[in-house]
């Protein structure tokens, strides 16, 4: 088995949806990423290619079920899922801090051996204070 610790290359698909009053949009992302897992945690990481440019995403898998998403662009993003929470998060852009809540309604987490692959399904609502500024859909599906 290859050594995780170190990190392996991984194949993964990711879809997102994003719902809010205006409008609503889907991506499609078809890309190699690392997979590193350090004791019972597993981070997923990879670049999006967007009208931002490079765009660094890390998914960390937790033993206790939740997934944290980090987005490191010009702007730092840093969400927190834990199914049925609502979870505050500080979204650092070029103007300042600011703060957002995630409540997740819907997750679900499979990984599997053999060889090793997994597939994750987040529902999460997006708030700025009691504003609702959308719901998102993540599927994300990977495999060594």
């Amino acid at each position: 088995m290859a050594n995780l610790r170190a990190g392996v290359p991984v194949q993964i698909h990711l879809e997102t949806m994003m719902k809010n009053a205006e409008d609503s949009n889907s991506f499609v992302f078809d890309l190699t990423g690392q997979l590193v897992q350090i004791g019972e945690t597993i981070y997923i990481r990879y670049v999006e290619l967007g009208e931002e440019g490079e765009v660094p995403v890390t998914v960390k898998i937790m033993p206790n079920g939740d997934v944290r998403l980090t987005r490191a662009a010009g702007s730092r993003l840093q969400l927190l899922f834990s199914p049925g929470k609502r979870v505050t998060a500080h979204y650092k852009t070029p103007y300042g801090l600011m703060d957002i809540d995630t409540v997740t309604p819907n997750m679900d987490i499979n990984i599997s051996d053999g060889p090793l692959r997994g597939n994750l399904a987040i529902d999460y609502l997006l708030y700025a204070g009691e504003e609702l500024l959308g719901k998102y859909n993540i599927r994300l599906q990977f495999t060594i």
